[in-house]
């Protein structure tokens, strides 16, 4: 099982040392959240860029993709009825494509729950709008080698994709190999779609499972909470996936580092 570390956990640490702390916990990789690395991430120099790559290259440690896309800059949402804004949010989301496949990760998890928010009144146009620019991302997906991940949400969290099977849906009608979607263990379990092991059970031979987060439905790292990640690694090990699994808790206790040294010590010793 590759697991990779969410790197926000650990954002008040310089990023040579977030790479060197996962490194040394036991991570096999880094995903990166966006707006961790600046104010306008969609537009680190190329300089920057490789100088990121090589860091973690030089910590031992690879970065595996990036989450949490739309955090930065302000006012992006890709349900707005404001074409300008709709334009402006597929400019970020091509260019931080772009950014992930430069330091050599290999898929992007699209939560950014607040800019895809859908108004009773204009609903079906909103949902269509959407549509619009997740297919633009999974054509610059496929073109930059990376996979796009429509990530399901909790209700509680936004109106708009807060299933798996609705997340489906909509990879399949927009039919694009790199656009596809993912679980989140949090989300799962306080939203539509419970169980995760049962839903990884259900959708993993789908072929459109392109990643999982693990993390507690109390927003705490796997072990901090009252959800068994054993069966959850064990449907992951009977369907036979091979990607990576995100470490990605919400609420970091009693720290950032404790939480993931505590997270990946719980999930190595699930595997034993």
């Amino acid at each position: 099982m590759l697991m990779s570390l969410c790197n926000e956990v650990v954002r008040h640490l310089p990023f040579p040392q977030q790479c060197a702390l996962a490194r040394e916990l036991g991570y096999d990789g880094l995903e990166i959240a966006p707006f961790t690395l600046g104010d306008e991430p969609h537009r680190l120099t190329p300089a920057r860029i490789a100088e990121l790559r090589s860091i973690a290259s030089r910590e031992g440690i690879g970065i595996t993709g990036l989450h949490w896309l739309l955090m930065k800059p302000d006012n992006l949402s890709i349900t707005s009825r404001d074409a300008p804004v709709r334009q402006r949010t597929v400019d970020v989301m091509r260019s931080l494509i772009d950014l992930c496949a430069e330091l050599g990760g290999h898929y992007l998890v699209h939560g950014s729950p607040r800019q895809r928010e859908l108004t009773p009144e204009h609903e079906r146009e909103q949902r269509a709008f959407g549509a619009e620019c997740f297919t633009t991302a999974g054509e610059h997906a496929s073109a930059a080698g990376v996979v796009y991940c429509i990530e399901p949400l909790a209700p509680d969290e936004t109106n708009f994709v807060t299933s798996v099977a609705e997340a489906a849906d909509l990879v399949r009608q927009i039919n694009i190999p790199a656009l596809r979607t993912m679980i989140d263990c949090a989300a799962a379990m306080r939203g539509r779609d419970g169980d995760p092991a049962r839903l990884l059970s259900t959708w993993l031979p789908s072929g459109l499972i392109a990643h999982v987060h693990l993390n507690d439905p109390n927003r705490r790292g796997p072990g901090q909470g009252s959800l068994h990640f054993k069966p959850i690694l064990q449907a992951l090990r009977e369907e036979g996936y091979s990607g990576f699994l995100g470490i990605e808790p919400f609420i970091y206790e009693p720290d950032g580092p404790s939480s993931a040294a505590r997270a990946i010590g719980y999930l190595r010793g699930c595997l034993e």
